[in-house]
């Protein structure tokens, strides 16, 4: 028996045929999703490819800039990546770098045996500030400080390392800069320090030789006065002595008792050292406030012959009586700036011969001088030992002295040179051929420096 379906109701479609256009729909929809996360997909991906593309440029323009050297190496030692810098030191393409040994860049076996050993631990620790030799594309050896770091994956295993680098040629003239800023502004530390001192002592001095001025004032003009009063009694009894004391006995006893004649020939020679001991210290007093007398803003003209007179009276006066120095300078040397300070360099020259010939048989300076180039030119030759080779290039240092303790600071030669350079002039030092010492001082002449 057979039976048949019913037929459709019109406009009722078909079960199977409904079934059908909802599938079809359904997996429309579900395309249409997936299309959608693809373009979001796609959208996100370039964004990221983006990025990463300015992070590699971002890298790669890092590397390039990079004055040290990098080297990148995979965990048996063979060379991934370097730098520019490392390319131009080797002077070859990273194609002939890549994937061969990074020990064949060392400049000989001992140094590759040495950083095979190092490098070894770097899985361990890291290696800082290394020296090594790397052979340049030249063929020649170049130090290199170096440092080695491990290279770990996201796991954290060990997977390479990463070695960078600095030719030591850059550290030393780096250190260089950096040591000679430091003494520099140690030099003029301690020549502000002196600066001060000076200021002080300027002004203790004005007031010292403000209060001698007017005692030696007066001792010199009584004197003076003392001088004239001898003079008169000396001619008084001389008429006496010729009139009235001839004939009398006693009187040419008490003249023979009190020795009278010799007073009278001794008197205008006491006088005169009086005079001229006061006359000297009135020089000393005027030279002293001369030399505390506040530096003026603008330079003033200054007569080296005068200055150099000073310098020498004052210090052969304390030094020992076998110390000469003979001076030969031409006239009118004169130059622009500051007159004490300059009596205080050549005071120095003049102090410092003297000690330096103390041990010698006939201790002697010779100060002589000339013109040449718009420069003013003295020079102080001792005939001491002279100089060791190895100090003639730290004189100028500060605090270096070679004087025994208690006997000098250091800061003499380092505050004259200081004070010279301010001037325009400079100041050196040699040994002569013949022996002995030389300092050469030149300052502009007069009207050629504008301030000092």
């Amino acid at each position: 028996m057979s039976t048949t379906a019913p037929p459709a109701r019109p406009g009722v479609p078909a079960a199977g045929e409904q079934f059908g256009e909802q599938a079809w729909i359904e997996v429309i929809q579900k395309m249409d999703e997936v299309y959608n996360e693809l373009l979001q997909y796609e959208v996100e991906l370039e964004e990221k490819n983006a990025a990463l593309e300015d992070s590699h440029q971002f890298i790669e323009s890092v590397l390039a800039s990079m004055s040290d050297i990098l080297i990148v190496c995979d965990r048996h030692g063979a060379i991934v990546e370097v730098n520019p810098s490392m390319l131009h030191l080797c002077g070859k393409p990273l194609k002939e770098l890549e994937h061969t040994s990074v020990y064949e860049l060392f400049a000989d076996d001992a140094q590759r045996v040495k950083a095979r050993a190092m490098f070894s631990a770097v899985g361990r620790e890291s290696l800082y500030d290394c020296e090594f030799f790397l052979r340049a594309g030249d063929g020649s050896t170049v130090p290199v400080s170096m440092n080695c770091t491990p290279r770990l994956s996201q796991t954290g295993k060990l997977i390479g390392t990463v070695v960078t680098g600095r030719p030591v040629g850059e550290l030393q003239r780096a250190y260089q800069a950096l040591r000679q800023a430091h003494e520099d502004l140690k030099r003029t530390q301690s020549q502000l320090l002196h600066a001060e001192k000076m200021v002080s002592l300027g002004r203790l001095v004005a007031g010292v030789a403000h209060e001698l001025n007017n005692p030696i004032s007066f001792v010199l003009g009584n004197v003076l006065s003392l001088q004239r009063y001898g003079q008169r009694l000396e001619r008084y009894l001389q008429a006496v002595h010729a009139n009235g004391c001839a004939d009398n006995a006693a009187l040419q006893d008490l003249r023979q008792e009190l020795r009278i004649d010799r007073i009278q020939a001794d008197m205008p020679v006491l006088i005169e050292g009086m005079v001229e001991g006061a006359e000297r210290t009135r020089d000393i007093v005027d030279a002293l406030k001369r030399f505390s007398a506040i530096d003026k803003a603008n330079p003033e003209d200054v007569r080296l012959n005068e200055v150099v007179e000073r310098s020498v009276r004052w210090v052969t006066q304390s030094a020992a009586s076998r110390f000469k120095v003979d001076v030969e300078l031409p006239p009118d040397l004169v130059c622009t700036g500051s007159s004490g300070q300059l009596q205080q360099v050549v005071m120095n020259l003049v102090q410092n011969a003297c000690d330096a010939t103390a041990s010698a048989a006939d201790p002697r300076l010779h100060i002589s001088g000339h013109c040449h180039g718009g420069m003013i030119e003295l020079r102080f030759a001792d005939n001491g030992p002279g100089i060791a080779p190895d100090h003639l290039g730290r004189l100028f240092e500060p605090f270096f002295t070679t004087k025994q303790v208690g006997q000098g600071t250091g800061l003499g030669l380092s505050i004259s040179y200081g004070i010279v350079d301010r001037h325009g002039g400079n100041l050196s030092a040699s040994n002569r051929p013949g022996g002995g010492a030389e300092f050469v001082l030149r300052l502009p002449q007069q009207g050629s420096l504008q301030a000092p």
